[in-house]
Order: C-alpha cells, then sequence, then structure tokens
C-alpha cells in the first residue's frame, strides 16, 4: 500500500512523517511533497479561497500528479484535493484530512469514485479554545491594551470599559456553535463560575449544564458572546447589523472562527458607535490587515493575527492523531510488521 503525504509551511515534512511513522511499521509505503508558498500569508489566503470556493479554485503543480495512479491513500492538510487530482489517482481508496472539515476535498467526486475521506475533527480544537479564553480576559481586562501602554511609557488605567470592568464569575457566556471548541470553551469557562448558553441548531450528544437557546436570546442575554460555528454559504454574515444590535450594551463580541460569519463593516460601525462594550478577533475579511485598517483605529478591540489554532502541540500531533484513526478505521494492519 503507497501514500502520498502533502506536507505545508504549518506540518512540513519532517513532522509529517514523524506523525504517520506508526503506518510505515505497518507496511505502507510513505512519500511526502511540499506544497509550498513563499509566506504563511500566501497559505492562509489559498486556504481562504478554498473555503470558500472549493477544491478546485486551486491549480495543484504538476509536480503533485507524477506517479499518482500509484498510490492508494493521499494525506493532506490544507492542500485541496479536487477533482482532477482524484480521478488522476485511479488506485486511490482513502483521503486522509489533517483537520476537522473536509471543504478542501471534491466530496462528491470523491463518493462518484468510491473513495472514502477521513478527517480528525477536533485536532486543534485544544489550541482555539485556550486562545478564545485569553482574548477574552485581554479584551475585558485590557491586559493587551495596558501592555502596549506600559510600553509607550504611559502608566494608563483609564479605558473605555474602566467602569464597567467585569470579572467571568457570573456572567453569561453564549457560544455560537457548539462543536469540539465551544464545549472546551464551555468547559473552561465553567471553571470560572460563568453561565454557558448556546445556539447551534445542529448540536448534538449531551450538552451537559449548558443551556441551548435560538440565537436573538443568546445575543440579548450574553455579556460574552463567542464564535464557534462553520462558515458556509448559510452562515455567511450570520450577525450582521441586525443582530449585533441585540447585544447588551456591556458585551463583548469575540470571534476566533471565521471573519465571513460576522458582517465586519456592521462590527467596525458597532464598535464605533460604542453599542457594545468591545470586541477580541482573531480573524479579518483582508489578511494581513491593512495598516489603514479600520480596526487599528478603535480603542476598543483586541486583535491577533489568525493565531488562534495555530499551537506546536496541534499540528505535531495532527498526522499522529489521523495515523492513530486510520488504524482504528482498519485502513493498516492493526500489529506493526515483524
Amino acid at each position: 500500500m503507497k501514500l502520498l503525504a502533502i506536507s505545508d509551511h504549518y506540518i512540513p515534512e519532517s513532522l509529517m512523517r514523524a506523525g504517520l511513522d506508526v503506518l510505515q511499521q505497518r507496511g505502507v509505503e510513505i512519500e511526502v511533497r511540499p506544497w509550498e508558498h513563499p509566506t504563511l500569508e500566501e497559505l492562509q489566503e489559498a486556504n481562504l479561497q478554498i473555503e470558500l470556493n472549493g477544491p478546485n479554485v486551486i491549480e495543484m503543480p504538476q509536480s503533485m500528479f507524477d506517479g499518482l495512479d500509484q498510490f492508494d491513500i493521499i494525506v493532506v492538510q490544507f492542500a485541496p484535493v479536487g477533482r482532477k487530482m482524484i480521478e488522476a489517482a485511479t488506485r486511490l481508496r482513502w483521503i486522509g484530512v489533517l483537520r476537522g472539515g473536509i471543504e478542501n476535498i471534491d466530496k462528491p467526486v470523491a463518493d462518484a469514485r468510491n473513495v472514502s475521506i477521513l478527517n480528525t475533527p477536533g485536532r486543534n480544537a485544544r489550541a482555539v479554545a485556550e486562545c478564545t479564553v485569553g482574548l477574552i480576559l485581554a479584551e475585558i481586562r485590557n491586559l493587551a491594551r495596558s501592555h502596549a501602554e506600559l510600553r509607550r511609557g504611559n502608566w494608563t488605567r483609564d479605558y473605555p470599559n474602566g467602569m464597567n470592568i467585569p470579572e467571568l464569575n457570573g456572567k453569561t457566556v453564549g457560544l455560537v456553535g457548539f462543536g469540539a471548541i465551544a464545549r472546551l470553551v464551555a468547559h473552561f469557562l465553567t471553571a470560572f463560575g460563568s453561565k454557558i448558553i448556546a445556539f447551534d441548531p445542529f448540536a448534538q450528544g449531551n450538552t451537559g449544564n449548558v443551556e441551548m437557546v435560538d440565537l436573538p436570546m443568546l445575543l440579548r442575554d450574553s455579556d460574552v458572546v463567542s464564535i464557534h460555528a462553520r462558515y458556509s454559504k448559510e452562515t455567511h454574515h450570520l450577525l450582521g447589523k441586525e443582530q449585533l444590535a441585540l447585544m447588551k450594551p456591556s458585551a463583548i463580541l469575540v470571534n476566533t472562527a471565521r471573519s465571513g460569519l460576522v458582517d465586519e463593516k456592521a462590527l467596525i460601525e458597532c464598535l464605533h458607535n460604542r453599542q457594545i462594550m468591545g470586541a477580541a478577533l482573531d480573524v479579518f475579511d483582508e489578511e494581513p490587515i491593512p495598516p489603514d485598517h479600520p480596526f487599528l483605529m478603535l480603542d476598543n478591540v483586541t486583535i491577533t493575527p489568525h493565531v488562534a489554532g495555530s499551537s506546536i502541540d496541534a499540528f505535531i500531533n495532527s498526522p499522529k492523531l489521523w495515523a492513530e484513526r486510520a488504524i482504528a478505521e482498519g485502513l493498516v494492519k492493526s500489529e506493526p510488521q515483524s
């Protein structure tokens, strides 16, 4: 059995080989080919284009197609596996995806050719959840702003929320989306003493102490609104001007998911007019954001450069998690070769 793994900036060849080594021990012949980009920003832009327009929007280099008809499995993280690649891989039986979604795979073509897809749900859930909690604290307690002022030589204690700095204990946190990341956020914030409510029409299983509500109720009742929904055409601008107007004037909005879930222009206007207390954002419509972006002019927003899911543990563990799942699913032998 032959496996082609396509590495990238975040999971380079060395990490890919180390994580998939458990499969090589079971007789799988592994080849790694890099999907190269000059910068991380260009990789992120390609990934965004794929998420918005599907796996066939990006043309893969010819080097990816050399001998493709000899592989039984293709494993990728961000690299697209579109119609052309699937049809060229005539022996292909499995596509592995080192992430929770499968937006970079042409699923209808895979299904038509009886090619199964195996992803790694929740692989960076903990990284994003931890960063989400950090952003909540940074915004309501002015951590980043205080740091910046001290670096400028200013001992500043006067901020837009200066008369209304809350503790998370006893506050209501509303989670828009209740998948793996949101469940971890709920777990963490329960330890702070927060009340957790969530909106997710597709949530399954036991929600524990989390109360499921509709979106308008969540926005009206929450002191912190944190977004964890999956982005799609149906969820584009899930929070627009009308929805933002429902939030408390003392509330903050946190987005570590996808920028397109929020109408960015409406949010900027909302923050500028002090309709809500503040926001903490890791994702933007344009990345990197330009030096004249309105967010950089606001004093009630904390921003980070799309780093929520970028922990070394998430990337290191992804190939290994997938390999373990592949063994559990019976793709390869359960015991190493002697």
